[in-house]
């Protein structure tokens, strides 16, 4: 048993996982964010040009 929890203490395999897991879900934030942003600026961007083109021409 003593042997067994000197080689679980010393492993780090799980550890490097958990560190992999994090970094793609803050990666899955960052996209997510942007992806957004840029969502609602071209939404904003296309609106401003579909009001000019309806509108008519004075």
């Amino acid at each position: 048993m003593k042997k067994f929890t000197q080689r679980f203490l010393r492993d780090n395999k799980g550890v490097t996982a958990i560190e992999y897991g994090l970094i793609a879900g803050l990666i899955v934030l960052v996209i997510a964010a942007s992806v957004t942003t840029i969502g609602t600026n071209l939404q904003t961007v296309l609106g401003d040009i579909a009001a000019k083109i309806t509108a008519p021409a004075a």
